[in-house]
């Protein structure tokens, strides 16, 4: 019998109508629950991770599985800036969108208030577009239907979107969590508008947004060089600071748009500080 809340490890199967994990003695898991189509689509015959979440399908009203590439952890303290490529479908997304990883746990901040917490790495970046996350059927977009069904248009930020990745060593991140949990606990302790419950009443763009927030916590923990306000112009600045600062292991990488139906391509978002540019210039992808 599956556990709820456990792992289970194993390859990614298909047989038949049937679609499962299957384990290295070849135990079968997940087969009486609902697996996303998306999964197989990149995953299909490879070593994955996989859990049940609390979600149901509105379909069939089967228990959700959450699937992911089976990557060893590291035991070394990280840090990950991310910059989310531009959906085409929100003109709230017109700019992008940052998130940090700080060892493992992603700190996302947004104009919406459920969407300002922590959250694992796998369920940030590969939930199924089923149930709950998954775009209407009516407009392919976010929509609360009138008995209550709610289409969140939420899934996987790696299905939705191409990510850039600067990865960091070195830093003090327990002092950076610290930080960044402190902001969690002013936001959602912030008095609700009473126009609007669902959003974040001291939110502003310039000031207090998914960019200026993780800004501000590198800039508290010591990174007094790191600017920008808007999530590109944040990210490459940072990026160039983290290489140009002693002592700090840095790399840059993409973690490309996994395609889907569920969602089209999303679109880079132009540098809005010219100073920026050059800086850009000189950070090195990985391949």
């Amino acid at each position: 019998m599956t556990e709820k809340n456990k792992t289970y490890k194993g390859i990614l199967s298909r047989e038949g109508e049937k679609t499962f994990l299957l384990g290295e003695n070849g135990e079968v898991y997940f087969e009486n629950e609902k697996i996303w189509s998306g999964y197989l689509d990149h995953w299909k015959d490879q070593p994955v991770c996989g859990r049940i979440l609390p979600q149901r399908d509105y379909k069939e009203n089967l228990p959700i599985v959450i699937i992911w590439p089976n990557v060893p952890e590291t035991e070394t303290p990280f840090v990950e800036l991310y910059y989310n490529e531009r959906l085409v479908k929100y003109w709230a997304s017109s700019l992008g969108h940052n998130a940090i990883n700080v060892n493992g746990q992603i700190f996302n901040y947004s104009h919406l208030l459920n969407e300002n917490e922590i959250i694992s790495a796998e369920e940030y970046f590969f939930r199924p577009a089923v149930g709950e996350f998954a775009p209407s059927p009516n407009n392919s977009a976010f929509e609360i239907l009138e008995d209550g069904r709610a289409y969140y248009d939420k899934f996987g930020r790696n299905f939705m979107r191409t990510i850039h990745v600067v990865r960091v060593e070195g830093l003090d991140t327990n002092r950076l969590s610290q930080v960044y949990c402190r902001e969690l606990d002013v936001i959602h302790s912030t008095k609700p508008n009473p126009k609007d419950s669902e959003k974040y009443p001291d939110f502003n763009l310039f000031t207090r947004s998914c960019s200026t927030i993780i800004r501000d916590g590198l800039n508290e923990i010591g990174l007094k060089k790191i600017k920008g306000i808007f999530p590109l112009d944040l990210f490459v600045n940072a990026a160039h600071c983290f290489l140009k600062t002693e002592g700090l292991s840095t790399r840059i990488y993409k973690k490309p748009q996994l395609k889907v139906p569920e969602a089209p391509p999303s679109v880079m978002t132009p540098l809005l500080n010219f100073r920026n540019r050059l800086k850009q210039k000189q950070l090195s992808y990985e391949n």
